[in-house]
């Protein structure tokens, strides 16, 4: 297995050889023959544990023994505690989930603050096939069906290309010692279902399946490859605007689509929305409506289907008080300045001069609300802010971003745009304010 081994590393990873390498070991046996081959190949590696407190005493011993195994073999240890059950339970996550979020949140930790280039986890074939089957049985698309792959971005996984046996087999020849996880036998869990009654039965009727898994997600990493490419040169035909976090999408062109249902599944399922009829009918629903994925919005406006990232469109109302000259706005990266001055100097789109003693403190700085009014400057009365956007022909994601500056939940500034007349400094007043937005 050593002699496969480093072929593979030599065919498919030899960037390794000379790099800073961290390998997650659980002290299970896939991660300790993984310690075992990458020392035998003189590779650069530290050993990293994760001690998820799930199993009491079992779970110290773990820990224990992967620290042991490092001071032996003179090689770096990280080990961190993690209260697993609590996390999940705040984050309503299942444990697995909520394991996997902390020890890949951790391993980034220590790669980013220690110099690791690169992060190797011990996945094998047979946890491809059982990844495959969980995947298939959610209805998972192409990329879900092509399984775990080699590397990504920072993580690789150099055991892929071997089967569980083989590594069992390659540990008991050589005496590797290592420990078993309970945990792995228990039906509770999805994955130890199929680990323990899908898996067997496909190997009894198809003695090669490992193989013929591999040439199968072979020829579907091909086909998606080319999709995407396609999937490009479509988007490059009907994207009209985009930026980091917004893009828009001529209506127009996407109706065009056929299979038009396909194509939008393969255009917004990265975003969250794998439901095609639902984005078909937001395509044919009148200006202004949305619907919502956990990370994206998207919004029609007329011909335009617009698609931004909700932590981009999300503001937390930021209050401003008496002694504050300067308030950073940071979900925005902007700041509110404030200021007594003797004079108006200038007026520009992005500052205002305002009765001071009309202020009532603390100040907010929020998004706007349906009811929402003002008395603009230039104007006699009142206007609903529903009104003046229509009048500036803003759509539903502008106005969205639109912040208002307001005092005792009356509006001083549609920031940007419109001062309220209440506040304005006149001959009257004895102290000027100037409060800019950067």
């Amino acid at each position: 297995m050593l002699r496969d081994f480093k072929d593979n590393i030599d065919k498919n990873f030899p960037f390794l050889f000379e790099k800073k390498l961290l390998i997650a070991v659980s002290a299970g046996v896939d991660s300790m023959v993984l310690s075992n081959l990458c020392l035998s190949l003189n590779l650069n590696i530290s050993l990293a544990h994760c001690n998820f407190c799930l199993r009491g005493e079992e779970s110290d011993d773990d820990e224990a023994f992967v620290k042991s195994f490092a001071f032996d073999n003179d090689v770096k240890f990280y080990s961190k505690r993690f209260e697993t059950e609590p996390y999940a339970k705040s984050t309503k996550q299942s444990i697995q989930m909520a394991a996997r979020k902390l020890r890949y949140d951790w391993f980034s930790h220590l790669s980013e603050n220690n110099g690791y280039d690169y992060i190797l986890t011990a996945h094998h074939a047979d946890d491809n096939l059982e990844t495959f089957f969980i995947n298939l049985s959610r209805g998972a698309g192409l990329h879900g069906l092509i399984g775990i792959p080699k590397y990504s971005t920072q993580l690789v996984r150099p055991l892929l290309n071997f089967s569980k046996q083989q590594i069992i087999t390659y540990a008991n020849k050589l005496n590797i010692k290592w420990r078993e996880d309970k945990s792995n036998t228990s039906l509770k869990y999805q994955r130890n279902h199929v680990r323990k009654e899908i898996s067997p039965a496909l190997k009894r009727v198809f003695p090669n399946i490992l193989s013929m898994l591999k040439s199968s997600q072979e020829n579907l990493t091909s086909i998606s490859l080319l999709l995407k490419n396609h999937i490009t040169k479509i988007q490059n035909n009907i994207i009209i605007f985009s930026n980091s976090d917004e893009k828009h999408y001529d209506i127009n062109e996407l109706k065009k689509l056929d299979p038009i249902e396909t194509y939008l599944y393969l255009l917004f399922c990265n975003y969250g929305f794998s439901d095609s009829n639902e984005i078909l009918k937001i395509l044919k629903a009148q200006s202004g409506k949305q619907i919502f994925s956990n990370s994206h919005r998207m919004i029609k406006d007329r011909d335009v289907l617009i698609l931004v990232s909700i932590s981009h469109t999300h503001f937390k109302t930021k209050k401003i008080f008496k002694d504050d000259s300067r308030v950073n706005l940071t979900d925005l990266g902007n700041t509110i300045l404030i200021q007594k001055v003797a004079r108006i100097s200038d007026c520009k789109k992005n500052s205002i001069y305002v009765d001071y003693d009309k202020l009532e403190f603390p100040l907010e700085v929020r998004t706007w609300i349906e009811g929402d009014y003002f008395y603009p400057n230039g104007l006699n009365g009142k206007k609903k802010l529903s009104k003046f956007f229509k009048d500036l022909k803003f759509n539903l994601l502008e106005k969205s971003k639109i912040l208002l500056l307001c005092s005792n939940s009356k509006i001083i500034w549609v920031i940007g745009h419109r001062q309220d007349s209440r506040y304005i400094s006149n001959k009257y007043t004895k102290t000027i304010c100037k409060i800019s937005f950067k």
